[in-house]
């Protein structure tokens, strides 16, 4: 399509994930051809390395694609047949593809044995850089392929998409220059209270009249809202702040009410992300008398921008280390939205406790396993924090709820965009 399109003297491609992999397969054949070649060898693989930038995006297994080696013969034959097993760089690229240790005479033969090709390894073989999308998912990604020199370069949102209008407003008034400069958000400290105060009123009024609209219930805009939207799926654990109904029952009468909103999907094929949404509903129906929850349905980009910026926290519970980023923490800093989450993906990098959010479990980690993640401890974390510390802040200590909301601006919205994100790509990886 780039060729078509008049594109024949780019100098990076950009692969994100392993889907993009074939992308490489098509260039080293150009790079062949061009040398009046009929085989890939080693010049070849070289050129084509100097030219790709690659970024992993998951530590999740079903992120990182391997189909039969038959597929590619059925459907590529003749590129598949280019590479020269003769030639030690083409042969040892193979390999790693196919992620063999054995010698493999021919491609075909490859396909008998069943071998498998590892799309991401494809990628990682044929870029010269290769990152992460948080600093911790660089660690986790270096650990899952220790053979590749990995860098991170942390993700970020689109400022002027993000910013609800009433915030927008608010900074038109106080921080003029915040489009053409996200990083000029860190004046977002000297932002008057009482305007502060009104701009999230005013999405929130927004946030709740949209429930009324899709669920004719009607939330009261003075109650503490928590709000949860992303895909639905296991790791993600959209259920963990539901784990002991009696506990948040006690909460809501000791320390505060609260009310929760609920938005994902769940992949047609994701029986767990599916079961996650039925236990949500039925949560919500144990729950009604003390603690309103709702989950709205249909969850597109629009419900995500009044999701993230018309309730009082955000909440975030992956499973460590399965986070590789995470933005919709970033959306709701823009927002002055506070993040109580898991330390993992951006949020390892965003968290300044009782700054610019809460933790919930450990303050720090190392490389951790999935498997030993602790879910009752951390469920215990995300109580305590709610009931010592976040609601009697905002009932209690409303001057203070709003310098956290200054301070989650300043120091994540004016980051965590994609105007640093880009620069640090052109930096990092396209003009290296």
């Amino acid at each position: 399509m780039l060729r078509a399109l008049g594109y024949n003297d780019l100098t990076r491609f950009h692969m994100n994930e392993g889907h993009a992999a074939l992308l490489a397969l098509q260039l080293l054949g150009e790079e062949a051809q061009k040398a009046g070649r009929s085989s890939i060898r080693g010049e070849d693989i070289e050129k084509v390395r100097s030219k790709c930038v690659f970024t992993t995006h998951t530590p999740v297994p079903a992120g990182h694609d391997r189909f039969p080696m038959e597929y590619l013969t059925r459907v590529f034959p003749e590129q598949l047949n280019f590479f020269d097993l003769s030639d030690a760089s083409a042969a040892d690229l193979v390999r790693r593809i196919l992620q063999s240790d054995r010698n493999i005479s021919g491609l075909q033969e490859a396909a008998r044995q069943g071998a498998a090709v590892n799309m991401t390894q494809l990628a990682l073989s044929l870029s010269t850089y290769v990152n992460g999308v948080a600093k911790q998912h660089g660690e986790t990604s270096r650990q899952m392929f220790p053979e590749v020199p990995i860098e991170a370069i942390t993700n970020g949102v689109h400022a002027g998409t993000w910013t609800c209008p009433a915030f927008q407003q608010l900074f038109d008034r106080y921080i003029p220059s915040w489009r053409e400069d996200n990083f000029s958000l860190r004046s977002a400290l000297g932002l008057p209270a009482e305007d502060l105060w009104a701009a999230l009123l005013i999405a929130k009024h927004e946030l709740l009249e949209l429930v009324r609209t899709k669920t004719g219930l009607h939330l009261d805009s003075e109650i503490f809202t928590i709000g949860f939207a992303r895909r639905a799926t296991g790791y993600k654990r959209a259920d963990l702040i539901l784990s002991d109904l009696d506990r948040l029952r006690q909460i809501a009468k000791d320390a505060g009410h609260f009310q929760i909103i609920f938005a994902g999907k769940a992949h047609p094929n994701d029986a767990g992300g599916k079961d996650i949404i039925r236990r949500i509903y039925k949560a919500k129906k144990a729950l009604r008398k003390n603690v309103p929850v709702v989950f709205l349905d249909d969850y597109n980009l629009e419900l995500g921008g009044k999701m993230t910026s018309g309730v009082d926290l955000w909440l975030n519970t992956p499973q460590f280390p399965l986070e590789a980023s995470g933005t919709s923490g970033m959306k709701a800093a823009l927002n002055g939205v506070p993040s109580l989450s898991i330390l993992d993906g951006w949020w390892v990098e965003g968290h300044i406790e009782g700054v610019t959010g809460w933790s919930i479990g450990d303050t720090r980690r190392g490389s951790g396993n999935a498997a030993a993640t602790d879910n009752q401890t951390e469920a215990d974390s995300l109580y305590s924090k709610l009931e010592s510390v976040i609601l009697p802040l905002y009932y209690g200590e409303r001057h203070k709820c709003l310098e956290v909301m200054q301070h989650t601006i300043a120091i994540n919205g004016s980051f965590f965009n994609t105007q640093r994100m880009l620069q640090q790509y052109i930096t990092d990886a396209y003009l290296r």
